[in-house]
């Protein structure tokens, strides 16, 4: 298969369907399977045009709703190897004391960072607010969440649950959680994808990789620290363009565990797709 390239959806943040891939190369239980993987910081809808492309082989979804979404923009054949949260990551951080409910937020613009995500989108239409109609996005700059609740031409932006709030509450900085859990929009996190042209052609390197990135998710979850640690030494070795620190990867790896754990009642082993799941989240 020559050089497969796996694009990660955060820098080397650790978060789930990254973390677990950092593992597997720290460990080099790629080299035990003789792959020749590379990985690359990036952003997760960066990602998409290029595994479409087949110019990289694997990378890190949001969400499956997300992975189908950008399949449909790219006209690409997606393949979603692995789906480790049986739960949307995702919510609403809104400035404290603009809202008490979701129809407070008619007429609004929300801070987005590439898209607005799947799952809130779903939640606000639930609620009655369609983007570009009820509200309005608008692009942010960065990713610090103390910068993006500042600015006054919003009211609010998507993060992940395991993220943007902790980084807000260390901070003192009050605000409200609008979790899409909460309000009954099914979902999901940490996906591993690849492109259905190398998957095709390469099947059993496809599924060696995804071997090595399982055993390095079952690493990732027995021992937390550890694999935290990992992601806080290569996030350091590739100059932390965004700005992350040790105290942040070790807490989001903590709280994406939590919700791994608890998602997963269910007979399919951990990181095997739910179908019936993933077709709720999608329809």
């Amino acid at each position: 298969a020559g050089t497969i390239t796996y694009l990660s959806s955060f820098d080397f943040a650790a978060s789930a369907s990254i973390v677990e891939v950092l593992v597997a190369e720290e460990k080099g239980y790629f080299d035990d399977l003789c792959l020749d993987v590379t990985v690359k910081p990036s952003f997760s809808t960066e990602n998409y045009p290029l595994i479409a492309a087949n110019e990289a082989q694997f990378s890190s979804g949001g969400s499956f709703s997300e992975v189908v979404d950008y399949a449909g923009r790219n006209d690409a054949g997606f393949v979603a190897l692995g789906v480790e949260g049986r739960t949307g990551i995702d919510a609403l951080i809104v400035k404290d004391g603009q809202s008490t409910e979701l129809a407070d937020l008619a007429g609004k613009t929300i801070g987005v960072k590439g898209a607005i995500t799947p799952s809130v989108a779903a939640m606000l239409k639930k609620a009655g607010l369609t983007e570009g109609t009820d509200y309005q996005t608008a692009l942010l700059d960065g990713f610090d969440p103390k910068v993006h609740i500042a600015i006054p031409e919003i009211v609010g932006f998507p993060g992940f649950k395991s993220n943007e709030p902790l980084q807000l509450t260390a901070a003192g900085t009050s605000f409200k959680l609008y979790d899409p859990a909460d309000y009954d929009v099914p979902g999901s996190f940490g996906v591993l994808y690849t492109n259905s042209t190398f998957l095709s052609d390469f099947p059993t390197a496809a599924e060696d990789f995804m071997r090595a990135a399982m055993m390095g998710l079952a690493d990732a979850l027995a021992d937390p620290k550890a694999a935290a640690d990992v992601a806080v030494d290569m996030i350091n070795a590739n100059g932390n363009a965004a700005f992350l620190s040790p105290e942040g990867e070790i807490a989001r790896w903590a709280v994406e565990t939590t919700l791994i754990s608890e998602s997963t009642a269910s007979d399919l082993p951990i990181g095997v797709p739910n179908i019936s799941l993933l077709e709720t989240e999608v329809n």
